[in-house]
């Protein structure tokens, strides 16, 4: 990727990153993402999906998804609506869970003001389940 001006190039690289996004319906680690570009791009560096990733969250197309003792994954940033995530302990694969169980008020402690939440379910995925 180069930024010419105000401009930013869309290599072949660029676009086989975003694509690997957009055709993930959760998100990806950088080496998913490797993967996945991959087979849209032969040629696929793991230093080039990092360069990339880091760049498409500065311009805010991607956003980080920080799970407890867990290395990052990174989201399509118009998807991400507040949800939380499954982590399969299995795979060590993570998915996106529809919405918000909804308020933690009734589990926070008197006279505490609630700022934001973050929820992770754990356990074994579909996919995971099926190769049992």
């Amino acid at each position: 990727m180069y930024i010419v001006g105000s401009m930013i190039r869309n290599t072949r690289q660029r676009q086989a990153i975003q694509e690997a996004f957009m055709a993930s319906s959760r998100p990806l680690g950088p080496l998913e993402v490797l993967e996945a570009g991959r087979r849209r791009l032969r040629g696929l560096g793991i230093a080039t999906v990092y360069r990339t990733v880091k760049s498409l969250v500065a311009e805010g197309w991607l956003v980080e998804v920080e799970l407890p003792g867990q290395p990052s994954r990174y989201e399509v940033a118009e998807a991400s609506a507040h949800h939380h995530h499954f982590l399969c302990r299995k795979c060590d694969r993570v998915y996106d869970l529809k919405g918000c169980p909804g308020s933690v008020k009734s589990v926070t402690p008197p006279r505490f003001r609630v700022e934001g939440h973050d929820l992770v379910v754990y356990g074994v995925c579909a996919p995971c389940m099926g190769s049992a």
